[in-house]
């Protein structure tokens, strides 16, 4: 069985969903739900369900939220063995609000946790980094603890930078990355480039492997140093859009570590992202490699 080091945040999730079009800076009818999340985790959880053993290198603080996910974590069978737990600190957490459809219209992420993970703090993480098939690091990371990784792993490197805020810190990896999933946005920022083909096709100029870009509802673009291919999404009904990219993420792990062509790589993505959205959920429990397969 494949192993996967995975570098990044792990959340308490807070969604509010109304019951009817949102009415800015008012009171509104719904339901709230609180769950375990955020990129790291979720790609992980995903790993998991699509039969890799998972190693989750993250931090947690000292709060109500940190034995919870530490126990969430755990039934999922990943290794938390190396997550940091921060005295005083807070438990990284991600409040958003979605439209009555479940797509995101409002988040707020305080992850200011996962800067405990430190480039001194990941040295003593190295002899698991490098004996794993592949590592996964988040935009939750500070520039210098990418660096630090992308300096020092001998495993492959995949990344997902979280936000366009967030991507910056992705910079000093980029020419380590044996594939990278951004969206449009954050595509457009590290490379100053707003068609999303065009700003594929720089990436992989700038040393990334294997370059995503996320169209949301309009698809998936797809660039190596060989071809670029575009591919729509896959049919769902839309129940809840948050965990598509982190679902997707994680099948452009998998086909990697399967040694999958670039096309076969973005329709499992997009097969990925389909099943998640198609849940309640961040993370749909019926992904599995035979549906990404097809």
């Amino acid at each position: 069985m494949s192993r996967v080091a995975v570098i990044g945040a792990v959340n308490a999730d807070i969604c509010g969903r109304p019951f009817a079009p949102l009415i800015m800076r008012d009171s509104n009818p719904g339901t709230v739900v609180t769950s375990p999340g955020g990129v790291g985790r979720n790609i992980a959880h995903n790993l998991r369900l699509l039969g890799m053993d998972v190693t989750f290198i993250t931090a947690l603080g000292d709060d109500a939220w940190a034995q919870g996910i530490t126990d969430s974590c755990l039934a999922l069978g990943f290794d938390m063995s190396l997550a940091r737990r921060v005295p005083g600190g807070r438990t990284s957490t991600y409040l958003y609000i979605t439209d009555p459809a479940g797509d995101m219209e409002l988040g707020v992420c305080d992850a200011d946790v996962a800067e405990s993970l430190t480039p001194e703090y990941l040295e003593s993480c190295m002899d698991s980094i490098n004996s794993a098939d592949a590592v996964v690091i988040d935009g939750n990371l500070t520039q210098k603890a990418v660096k630090f990784i992308a300096e020092n792993s001998a495993a492959p490197i995949y990344a997902d930078p979280v936000s366009v805020i967030k991507a910056d810190r992705l910079r000093p990896a980029l020419n380590r990355l044996a594939a990278f999933k951004p969206n449009e946005l954050e595509a457009t920022r590290l490379t100053g480039i707003s068609a999303p083909a065009e700003a594929a096709a720089a990436l992989v100029e700038m040393g990334v492997g294997r370059a995503f870009v996320s169209l949301g509802a309009n698809g998936i673009i797809a660039a190596d140093r060989d071809e670029l291919i575009r591919l729509p999404c896959c049919p769902a009904e839309l129940v809840n859009a948050t965990g598509a990219g982190d679902a997707a993420a994680a099948a452009i792990v998998w086909a990697g570590i399967r040694g999958l062509s670039l096309e076969k790589t973005a329709l499992a993505a997009m097969r990925a992202g389909a099943l998640a959205i198609s849940c309640q959920g961040a993370n749909n429990p019926a992904l599995c490699a035979r549906k990404l397969l097809g």
